[in-house]
């Protein structure tokens, strides 16, 4: 058995987590360092997840090489302001939100249809194929 290769793993993170960067394009230590814990922490935000600040502790850990627990309280405040500062400047909006501007706008939003307002499907599995169709009366 091939022995699985952690050169690319980031630090700090565990497999939840792992698996949120990974949707949202950060897969490696080298995809982090370029983008910055911040950066990284308002794409997992802004994908619709929703992770705690110590997965942007946890990020800026693996950039500094130690445990995210041991990040000066100082820094973790600089990390909280500036991931603040990238949600004021382009908050994050919930699905609620962004149809409730659709509607304000006056685009065309898609009708949400509801299993009881669909139309019964005809020609189930179980249904007697016979059902609905008049047979020639006999004389």
């Amino acid at each position: 058995m091939a022995a699985k290769d952690d050169s690319n793993k980031i630090r700090n993170v565990g497999p939840k987590s792992a698996a949120w960067l990974r949707q949202v394009g950060v897969r490696t230590q080298e995809d982090l360092l370029r983008l910055g814990p911040v950066e990284a922490f308002m794409k997992v935000k802004r994908a619709g997840f929703r992770p705690s600040l110590n997965l942007l502790y946890s990020l800026a850990g693996a950039i500094e090489n130690c445990h995210w627990a041991d990040l000066p309280d100082e820094r973790k405040a600089a990390l909280v302001q500036a991931a603040a500062s990238d949600e004021t400047v382009n908050p994050i909006k919930t699905r609620w939100q962004k149809q409730v501007e659709r509607s304000e706008r006056g685009d065309p939003a898609k009708p949400v249809q509801h299993e009881q307002d669909a139309e019964p499907a005809t020609g189930g599995f179980l249904d007697d194929p016979d059902a609905g169709h008049e047979t020639p009366a006999e004389d």
